[in-house]
């Protein structure tokens, strides 16, 4: 969420910079709103001075005998009371308007960030590995998988379509994958594994940026709860309406755990396979810092998540994002993009993202130095995918099949197969 005072500062700059983002017209609107909220406020309080001045002038009046002069001040009274109702109902409307366009609106891109208004727009920033030279026509992974324990059709008959079932050694691979990712983030790269709910409430999906504008993604219970999407939402909110001692930043935690997303706004994108789910696995990452850490921080995550990657011997390059394709509570991102040989082409399998304070402010969780009572500001949050689980699996076994179909399993994964190091038809 944005900083008013910040707006009202700067309207310019803030109206350029959501310009970048494809947003016109927005930061004019907010600051309509929030005038009207403000003018209705003042007028409101003006009156409510006047009125308690003048019910003090009744009783001097009244002390005077003087009666028409207290009658007159009476009907003033009365006439300042439906004045102050509705200049209280008109700043609440105001502020109601005012309050919908700021939740609505998606963090300011970074200075560095290009611009641009789709996918067309990022920027390549580094390649690593080379695409293997096959000596054989590469096959898509759904194909291969198929023969390796992949069932879309039981998936299907449970629980419909964009639904996996995976068994024996290839259920077993993707359990490999998830637990050398996790375990490699706690034991090497200092974030703390965290188990938390994979329900939140709608506070906690506020917070992260989820509502109100994407909510049609995102699957919601009866009781009002929302299955996470990532454990960005739950890890985050950890720290919701805290203030952290800056002395104990960052606070870095990682967790690996079932994600749910109805893809309601991706009709017809990658119906086969395993690329887009409505349930996968991810192992996310996510860092709560100062301003004056963020950068560095993300720049250690970023190089996480790439460690995985360049493990498993996994040809991938390095995107910026450009200002209209990045997600909404970012203001700088990454795309981490894996080469897939069956498809010839290079995909998404990890975003990661510095959001800046935005987020800090939509949980109001700030940070101060060690023996301050106020703080010194909303806290910055950066999240990854360190990676996804899914995708991760579907470049295993499209960048290591073999002309008979079998898949070579990494060496790093081997300690966690029971000795299993292909996995055959």
């Amino acid at each position: 969420m944005h900083d008013l005072k910040a707006l009202r500062a700067d309207p310019d700059a803030f109206a350029a910079a959501l310009a970048r983002r494809g947003i016109s017209d927005a930061a004019a609107a907010l600051l309509s709103a929030d005038a009207a909220r403000r003018a209705a406020e003042t007028s409101a309080q003006a009156a409510l001075a006047r009125r308690n001045a003048a019910s003090k002038e009744i009783g001097a009046a009244m002390a005077a005998q003087d009666m028409a002069r207290a009658e007159a001040l009476k009907a003033e009274v009365a006439g300042l009371k439906d004045e102050i109702a509705t200049l209280e109902a008109a700043a609440r409307k105001a502020g109601a308007a005012a309050e919908a366009l700021l939740v609505s609106l998606p963090n300011l891109p970074a200075a560095d960030v290009p611009d641009g208004v789709d996918e067309h727009g990022n920027v390549e920033v580094m390649r690593w590995g080379s695409p293997r030279a096959f000596d054989f026509p590469p096959l898509e992974h759904d194909i291969i998988a198929a023969k390796l324990g992949y069932d879309p059709e039981a998936a299907a008959r449970v629980a419909g379509a964009r639904f996996a079932v995976l068994k024996g050694p290839l259920a077993r691979l993707q359990r490999a994958l998830g637990q050398y990712m996790i375990d490699t983030h706690t034991g090497a790269h200092g974030f703390a594994e965290t188990y938390a709910p994979l329900l939140v409430k709608a506070e906690a999906a506020f917070g992260t940026g989820q509502l109100p504008k994407f909510e049609e993604d995102v699957f919601k219970t009866t009781d009002g709860r929302y299955l996470i999407p990532t454990a960005e939402m739950s890890l985050t909110n950890l720290v919701a309406g805290d203030i952290i001692d800056a002395a104990s930043l960052p606070i870095r935690m990682t967790a690996l755990t079932p994600c749910f997303r109805s893809e309601a706004g991706s009709a017809g994108r990658d119906t086969r396979g395993l690329i887009r789910q409505h349930q996968f696995e991810k192992c996310e990452l996510v860092t709560i810092c100062t301003p004056d850490q963020a950068e560095a921080e993300h720049a250690h995550m970023l190089a996480s998540a790439e460690a995985i990657l360049q493990a498993l011997n996994l040809p991938y390059r390095r995107m910026l994002l450009c200002a209209g394709d990045m997600g909404f509570s970012a203001r700088k991102t990454f795309d981490l993009e894996v080469w897939l040989p069956g498809q010839g082409a290079y995909r998404e399998i990890s975003s990661v993202s510095d959001c800046g304070d935005f987020q800090g402010r939509r949980m109001n969780a700030r940070w101060k130095l060690a023996g301050e009572k106020g703080s010194r500001g909303a806290v910055n949050t950066l999240n990854g995918s360190g990676l996804a689980v899914g995708r991760t699996l579907v470049a295993v076994i499209e960048n290591h099949q073999q002309a008979d179909g079998s898949v070579i399993i990494p060496d790093v994964l081997r300690p966690y197969m029971a000795g299993i190091d292909r996995l055959a038809p």
